[in-house]
């Protein structure tokens, strides 16, 4: 796909060495010499499309003063059938490159080629991601903090597909360990109170205390009557856990389909323990020397690991000493694999059994000191961890409300869950919201905003610009007037500022897409369509089209036509709709 602005970048530079070649054959220039000018785009474009600084850099190798150099250059530049009009010398030698309309109608072109995935590119190459997220404990509701991961999460996905990789989306089930037996007591402890009363069974000081929990026990007394109040604790052990996450899981896949999020497999953590994957993976790491035993207790040497690492990184080996590192068990004395056993033999699976090439993990801020620790276990099995696994680490979200922090839900007097704030917004908001600052920043999530319809908006906002141009295009319609396809549409009477402007930033989507799967900030993506809507909008103001003579309005709606392909195309990747009227 075409990244017009790349094109264009790099065709000042192949522009500006043949016009050097040529002056050096003549002998105006030393032949052979290697000069590295950088192409920028000046602040002010009035000052041209693009700016080489060949000139500057030149003059040492050519012995020439910069603008001598340049007029030189200038004299012996070919642009006849390029994708500039004219060159012009600036400052201390620049030289300033404007688009011809030949580069405004391949834009209009680009978007009308393929307007559903336009501003793709192949910088994945076709290699196979994953992108984990939400993974939420399957114990109770899903909160805010789930609700930013995972639009956070499937939005990097989209854009990292539109960017040429191979995606999956998964979610990891922790149906296993601790916290699965705290689900079941908690449950129990309830159960239990319901045949006995509260006052006389003793609910555990470090159980689940939400109504969730209440209303499990309650369906599971429904169930089954005071049959399991005898119960040995291993039959209600398994078969309350397993009561509470059937119940769970499809509420939150619910919870998830309603929020516009499908993901290609759920994946759980009991599968690794019941096929020996665990056990497998903590030999693998004894074998390779990585562990050790103490007070009857396998153990990861963590620190060397991680001191092996940040030497590779750079450190040294006295840097590294220095550095306050801990070791991590791996199988308690009493035989039980811990959490972090499960996960390293979870991430074995996903590059070694399943053959992802790299693997994006999108957890919570307070997750940060398991990020190296996991890298270097996996560097410790020969996975190369440290480059291929990549840890988005998302900030919190403070949810306001007349100005002030919401902290409760009212209905449950505990953290807001995802399926009341849905009741609440509309999805649209919400996935704009939570995706519109980059993850490592905190999020101000601003409820009465968020149902605004005004400009504030900022999702309004840029689905109101989609629904005015369709509403323009049908207007015109009536008058006889349709969208054109690019081969009958003159570029060159798009040349007011206002016009070109909108131009350039269609153009610009392709390099958006790139820098967001770069970065894994699919953020961009909000940043770049409230500029377009803002763009098109100074156009409209400023460029009228009904009336006009036909070839302009022809043109003008063409643009405005393109505008609307590439507000859908990126609300699409948001996961937003893009409404024709609103």
């Amino acid at each position: 796909m075409a990244n017009l602005i790349q094109a264009a970048r790099e065709q000042v530079a192949q522009l500006t060495q043949a016009a050097y070649e040529t002056a050096a054959a003549q002998g105006l220039f030393p032949a052979g010499q290697e000069i590295r000018g950088t192409v920028e785009v000046p602040k002010d474009s009035k000052n041209g499309d693009f700016a080489s600084s060949f000139a500057m850099a030149g003059a040492k190798a050519l012995h020439m003063a910069p603008r001598q150099i340049a007029q030189i250059i200038l004299d012996h530049l070919e642009l006849e059938g390029t994708l500039f009009q004219r060159a012009e010398i600036a400052g201390p030698g620049f030289l300033n490159f404007f688009y011809a309309p030949k580069w405004y109608g391949e834009v209009l072109a680009a978007v009308e080629e393929e307007p559903e995935t336009y501003g793709a590119c192949g910088e994945g190459g076709g290699r196979k991601v994953m992108v984990e997220f939400v993974s939420a404990n399957p114990t109770g509701p899903m909160h805010m903090g789930n609700a930013r991961g995972g639009v956070l999460g499937d939005t990097l996905a989209n854009v990292l597909k539109r960017a040429g990789w191979d995606t999956w989306k998964e979610f990891y089930v922790n149906d296993a360990g601790n916290q699965i037996h705290k689900f079941a007591v908690s449950i129990h402890a309830r159960y239990m109170q319901l045949i006995l009363g509260e006052e006389n069974y003793p609910f555990p000081e470090d159980g689940y205390q939400g109504d969730d929990i209440r209303e499990l026990a309650q369906a599971f007394y429904q169930a089954q009557g005071d049959a399991y109040k005898d119960a040995p604790e291993g039959r209600w052990l398994d078969d309350m856990s397993r009561f509470g996450l059937e119940r769970n899981i499809p509420k939150m896949k619910a919870d998830l389909r309603k929020y516009g999020i499908e993901y290609d497999q759920w994946f759980f953590e009991s599968e690794l323990h019941d096929s020996g994957y665990v056990a497998e993976t903590v030999d693998l790491l004894t074998q390779k020397g990585w562990t050790y035993e103490k007070d009857g207790a396998l153990w990861l040497n963590t620190t060397e690991l991680l001191k092996e690492k940040y030497i590779r990184e750079g450190k040294t080996r006295e840097q590294a000493d220095k550095l306050d590192l801990k070791d991590d068990v791996l199988r308690r004395a009493n035989g039980f694999y811990t959490y972090f056993a499960a996960d390293i033999a979870y991430h074995r699976n996903k590059f070694e059994k399943r053959g992802f090439d790299k693997v994006i993990n999108v957890w919570g801020a307070d997750h940060h000191g398991h990020v190296a620790r996991l890298q270097a276990a996996l560097d410790g099995l020969g996975l190369d961890g440290s480059h291929r696994l990549v840890i988005v680490l998302m900030q919190l979200v403070n949810l306001l409300q007349d100005g002030k922090p919401v902290r409760m839900s009212k209905r449950t007097g505990k953290a807001i869950a995802l399926h009341d704030l849905l009741d609440e917004i509309s999805v649209d908001a919400a996935r704009y919201y939570f995706n519109n600052r980059a993850a490592t920043s905190p999020l101000d999530f601003d409820l009465d905003l968020a149902v605004r319809q005004d400009s504030d908006n900022p999702v309004y906002y840029v689905q109101y610009a989609h629904a005015r141009i369709c509403s323009l295009i049908a207007n015109l319609a009536e008058d006889g007037a349709g969208v054109l396809p690019c081969a009958q549409v003159d570029p060159a009477l798009l040349a007011a500022d206002e016009e070109r402007s909108l131009v350039k930033t269609l153009a610009q989507y392709p390099e958006e897409i790139r820098l967001a799967a770069r970065d894994y900030d699919p953020s961009r993506i909000n940043r770049y369509l409230t500029a377009l809507a803002g763009d098109f909008h100074r156009f409209y103001n400023a460029c009228r089209m009904k009336g006009e003579e036909a070839a302009l309005q022809a043109a003008r709606l063409k643009l405005a036509d393109s505008v609307r392909l590439v507000l859908a195309n990126g609300l699409g990747l948001l996961g937003v709709c893009a409404p024709n009227k609103m």
